[in-house]
């Protein structure tokens, strides 16, 4: 069976048109098949074949019946304002063809092979019926064609050399634009002097037009759903292309179908403001029918009661209110203080609200171990816990409340048609209860991506153990497009020294690395004191800058949030106010992102500096934490560090303040990273 893009018929198609896209799928499967879909292109061939040659053949479909195939001869002697056969058909291949040498100039693909199939017509009575003045160069094929789905007859058909592989980009770029990716939504590119590289267009891989174009259809058509909505999953490593084909799936839908209704979820405001912005850079405009939330934000924004939300503490409260609760029900217990948070975080976001449904759970992939009394005790200490909480609430607390006003009808979420969630490995499983409301039954659609090496799957934990089952309707994506190799060499050799014992580190090497561009080399920049640290920064940025570099290509995160604010001051104090912001608090633009470590999941950018690491190393030793605690305390840390320093797409800069750390010199002395001097 060929491949062929998208995998089924979208929308109600010509049945000329469909009967034909089933026999091409059912070509060997060394032939790649494409069916145009852009709307924003109509007048396009309808299929773009691939042979295993590498050679090309645009085919447009005619629904011509066999009483309008008249010989030629007789079709002379009648007066008849109906235009020539296939004469239509015909043009929009040659006009495409001359789109082909106009957009590509002298570069363009050699001449391709056309041909238009008439699936009403016999082959016999088709070549009577060709007329004299019908251009030579396209091919004309009856329905014989579709009788034969071994490809023997198909083979006849390439006549032309095969295309090199950047003439088959040139070819894609043209016939699915829909796949094709402008640089300024990627960090494919080198804006400083010394990482030179010309800013060119470039397509999704065939993986990422396959996620892309999987299931797209929202008409109902009977199919029996393992959910009441249809469920796509794309899971792909960091920097794999995920949340662009969510953006690219969206614009693909909304222009298919712009009737419906879309809702984009994530986890934090920084990704969502800049997942709104690039799709406002790819498409140019802003549509009604589409809302952008992050999760909690569309919890607070739809709270049944406005204006009585009770207050969100934050964490020093917090860490003091959990500290008193262990004294009082752990005391001596080896349920530490970093276990006593998680487990607490994790009954709530399961919705345990009853000691007998917390006690009865399935605990696998916790990463540490409770035996009943322990877990008793757990639960009992949640409940002191939530006690002292009252009036107010913390951010778990948030999602769990909103889950029982549904239950009660207290609060009705408005369902869409599609339902896009970036980053969902971040979504708990009350989340995930409360997104499944928001999806219309038996004809909406959940998309998810998500990295599995993060988060909950990151744990062990399934998406069925979820309630959503993923069998056969997922992809998985190995290909790292954001970084080079030279970064992530880096950061995966960072986590096996960090975390040698992880069994499941190995899951950070899927990415294919054989095809990324080699890169520069991670720096390590020593400095002596924090403040040295916002004022090499700010320098650094500044000088940037002034050398032609964007603003918006740097990225700057901090390991806490007053670290941030420094930053933002320091640099706008030489390049004037605005030069810098929290991208959590603003829509994106050309200023210098500067954020936490922690709201950095899912931002990019070609330059990006990592600051703060001393307060990281220096927590993780601190003699007030338990051996469990530290160690649980470097795992997190280190997920954190990779996921920051697979941020950047061409240059990474980490500053240090004080004795450079074993582990960097380690890994400067395998080649791995420089340390400046």
């Amino acid at each position: 069976m060929a491949t062929i893009f998208p995998t089924n018929p979208v929308g109600v198609l010509p049945p000329e048109v469909l009967k034909t896209f089933r026999v091409l799928k059912a070509l060997p499967d060394d032939y790649f098949v494409w069916h145009h879909l852009a709307p924003w292109t109509p007048e396009a061939p309808d299929f773009l074949i691939r042979n295993s040659l590498d050679q090309a053949l645009l085919l447009k479909v005619s629904s011509a019946s066999s009483k309008e195939a008249r010989p030629a001869a007789q079709m002379l002697l009648l007066e008849t304002d109906d235009p020539p056969l296939g004469e239509a058909e015909a043009q929009v291949l040659v006009d495409f063809a001359q789109k082909l040498k106009e957009t590509f100039g002298n570069g363009s693909p050699p001449n391709i092979q056309t041909a238009l199939i008439f699936p009403n017509i016999d082959q016999r009575k088709l070549k009577r019926a060709r007329p004299s003045s019908a251009d030579t160069s396209i091919q004309w094929l009856g329905g014989n064609f579709l009788k034969n789905k071994t490809g023997r007859l198909w083979k006849q058909v390439f006549t032309n050399p095969p295309l090199s592989e950047s003439h088959w980009e040139e070819l894609r770029q043209l016939f699915t634009p829909e796949v094709v990716v402008p640089p300024e939504l990627t960090v494919r590119k080198a804006p400083a002097r010394h990482l030179e590289a010309e800013l060119t267009k470039f397509l999704l891989d065939y993986d990422q037009e396959a996620a892309l174009k999987t299931d797209l259809s929202l008409e109902s058509n009977g199919d029996s759903l393992a959910q009441n909505f249809r469920l796509n999953l794309v899971n792909g490593v960091t920097g794999s292309g995920k949340s662009l084909i969510l953006l690219y799936r969206l614009r693909l839908l909304n222009e298919l179908y712009p009737g419906k209704e879309f809702l984009v979820l994530t986890h934090n405001r920084a990704l969502i403001r800049d997942l709104e912005s690039r799709y406002y850079r790819l498409t140019g405009v802003e549509p009604s029918n589409i809302d952008w939330h992050t999760f909690s934000n569309w919890c607070t924004t739809h709270w049944p009661k406005p204006g009585k939300m009770p207050q969100v503490i934050g964490e020093d409260k917090r860490h003091k209110i959990l500290s008193q609760v262990r004294n009082q029900i752990l005391p001596g217990s080896q349920v530490t203080h970093g276990m006593l948070r998680s487990e607490i975080d994790w009954i709530k976001d399961n919705g345990f609200d009853k000691s007998d449904d917390y006690l009865a759970a399935d605990r696998r992939g916790r990463g540490f171990g409770l035996n009943q009394k322990q877990r008793v005790q757990m639960f009992t200490a949640f409940q002191k816990y939530q006690q002292r909480l009252q009036p107010n609430m913390d951010w778990a607390d948030v999602p769990l409340k909103m889950w029982g006003f549904v239950q009660e009808r207290e609060v009705v979420p408005h369902q869409y048609d599609v339902v896009l969630v970036d980053e969902a490995q971040f979504f708990a499983p009350v989340w995930f209860e409360i997104v499944q409301t928001m999806v219309k039954s038996q004809t909406g659609h959940l998309f998810l991506a998500a990295d599995p090496t993060q988060g909950f799957l990151r744990r062990g934990i399934s998406w069925k153990s979820l309630g959503l089952e993923v069998r056969g309707r997922s992809y998985q994506l190995k290909q790292s497009y954001r970084t080079t190799r030279a970064i992530l060499d880096f950061a995966t050799r960072l986590y096996q020294i960090r975390v040698p014992e992880d069994a499941e580190a190995a899951e950070i090497l899927a990415p294919e690395l054989r095809s990324m561009s080699p890169g520069a080399p991670p720096q390590i920049v020593p400095l002596t004191s924090s403040q040295d640290e916002i004022s090499r920064v700010a320098n650094e940025a500044v000088a940037l800058v002034r050398q032609g570099v964007q603003r918006s290509d740097l990225l700057v995160l901090h390991s806490d949030a007053l670290g941030a604010e420094q930053l933002i001051d320091a640099i706008d104090r030489q390049l004037g106010r605005g030069a810098a912001l929290d991208p959590k608090d603003s829509h994106p633009g050309n200023y210098v992102r500067v954020t936490t470590i922690n709201a950095g999941t899912g931002l990019e950018a070609p330059i990006v500096f990592l600051t703060g690491m001393n307060q990281i190393f220096e927590e993780e030793g601190s003699l007030r934490l338990s051996v469990e605690d530290r160690a649980e305390l470097v795992l997190n840390n280190t997920r954190k560090i990779y996921m920051a320093a697979t941020r950047a797409g061409q240059k990474l800069v980490i500053m240090v303040v004080g004795k450079i750390p074993g582990l960097f010199s380690h890994l400067a002395a395998e080649g791995i990273c420089e340390i400046a001097g």
